[in-house]
């Protein structure tokens, strides 16, 4: 009775640095990032204007985790919930708990590394295609994104979280202004969306394949969730957020991609393969003339989406750190909060890999198949956590409770799976060398710090 009176005090912290508005904008400005300006027009190429329905459906099964994390965040209200939430919920033991945690920890670390590297590297790419002044400074320009996002998630929370509801709300007028110009600006051509579902290069299976693609664009769902210590009456915030923000996001997108496949066909990216990963540019470079200043717009607009996404994916990996050093896996200066509250070692280290990795444009590709693998293994793993969690804990009256009990978790885990697998096996022996490589690496890890704390 006494742990349960904890929990529901925990789950109605008044506490919390963050507001309704401010978890919602957290959210959408996460989600809204480099897939939506670049891998939009890959999701075209593939699947034609039949991308509209494979952005809707990816956002049907991304809503279904992210209801999933979010009864798993007030089940256990504590930041840095990818480590947390398998701990608590999996393994008989302290000792096994904190194996799945480092397991599901340890793969979220590697893609969202990757994740912050490839939105630097994209900050660069359209401010090269925006302003030609920056052309020649791809690498720079990504460390410096990089710096910024980092100096952002090093101030007092409260403050960085006004900072990005203000660049969320620039990015989304942004984004309405090109929707507006796109569709209303005289170059608009309905007879470009027919054939709807065979324009695109995959024909008329497209539009189910290239849902996992689209689903990147939705990966920020659980950004509350996993920092629900930091949300104010987090059983009603985090779930409602979730909802306002996945409402607001895909919205936006298909918005955005009908403004796309009304300008630029599959087969201008197909006879135009540098165009693929900067679609709206090139939308507006082919169509919209008669308004030069559009690819300014569109070039700060992504600049804003991809800060905002490097913010939110820098607070969550810090926090996962944070959260896994705290639980005895990691050193223990990287689980301490700064003055701000913010993990500091743990936010300079997310910073510095990213950096790194962002040194690295050419290998774009690679960079994102390399991320697919370990999404699908945490993702699952949550959603595993999600049902034992249920069996464990006896439910508290008042508190979120996704709705279609088991089914839910168990739905979401084989509709993921089912849609990474084609990802997966197409990464040929690379993506599985270096998985099992990170893999050992973070076995390796794991042992030391287990006999260390022994």
């Amino acid at each position: 009775m006494l742990c349960q009176k904890m929990l529901m005090s925990d789950n109605n912290n008044q506490n919390g640095s963050l507001g309704l508005v401010a978890c919602v904008t957290m959210i959408t400005g996460g989600m809204i990032g480099s897939a939506i300006f670049s891998l939009s027009g890959l999701t075209v190429y593939l699947a034609g204007p039949s991308a509209i329905i494979s952005w809707v459906i990816a956002a049907a099964i991304m809503l279904i985790y992210g209801l999933v994390v979010a009864e798993l965040s007030t089940i256990f209200p504590k930041s840095g919930g990818v480590f947390v939430f398998p701990s608590k919920a999996l393994g008989k033991t302290e000792k096994s708990g904190k194996l799945w945690g480092w397991i599901s920890t340890w793969g979220y670390i590697n893609a969202n590394i990757v994740a912050i590297a490839f939105a630097a590297i994209y900050v660069a790419t359209y401010l090269g295609v925006g302003f030609p002044v920056f052309a020649n400074m791809q690498i720079p320009l990504a460390i410096g994104a990089i710096a910024f996002c980092f100096l952002l998630n090093i101030l007092k929370f409260s403050v960085a979280g006004s900072l990005n509801n203000i660049l969320v709300g620039a990015l989304i007028i942004t984004m309405l202004i090109f929707i507006v110009v796109g569709i209303f600006g005289g170059s608009w051509d309905s007879s470009l969306l027919t054939p709807f579902f065979s324009q695109g290069a995959a024909g008329s299976t497209g539009v189910l394949s290239v849902v996992p693609t689209a689903m990147v664009g939705y990966g920020s769902i659980v950004a509350i969730a996993f920092m629900v210590s930091e949300v104010k009456n987090p059983n009603k915030n985090v779930p409602k957020s979730i909802f306002i923000a996945m409402s607001i996001v895909v919205s936006l997108y298909v918005l955005i991609i009908l403004s796309t496949v009304g300008l630029i066909t599959a087969g201008f990216l197909t006879e135009n393969p540098g165009m693929r990963f900067i679609p709206l540019y090139a939308a507006s470079f082919t169509k919209l003339n008669a308004y030069p200043w559009i690819s300014k717009v569109i070039s700060i607009s992504a600049v804003l989406a991809l800060l905002t996404t490097m913010l939110v994916v820098i607070a969550l990996t810090s926090r996962a750190i944070a959260a896994t050093a705290q639980g005895g896996l990691l050193p223990e200066v990287m689980g301490k909060n700064g003055k701000t509250g913010t993990p500091i070692v743990a936010t300079v280290t997310v910073a510095i890999l990213g950096a790194v990795v962002s040194c690295f444009p050419k290998f774009t590709a690679q960079i994102v198949n390399l991320g697919a693998l370990f999404a699908a293994i945490t993702i699952s793993i949550n959603c595993i956590s999600l049902v034992v969690a249920r069996r464990k804990n006896k439910y508290i009256e008042g508190n979120f409770r996704a709705p279609g009990g088991n089914a839910l978790p168990i739905i979401a885990l084989i509709i993921i799976i089912v849609c990474y697998i084609p990802e997966i096996i197409n990464g040929g022996w690379i993506i599985w060398g270096y998985t099992i490589g990170w893999y050992l690496l973070g076995l390796l890890i794991y042992k030391f710090y287990s006999r260390k704390k022994a």
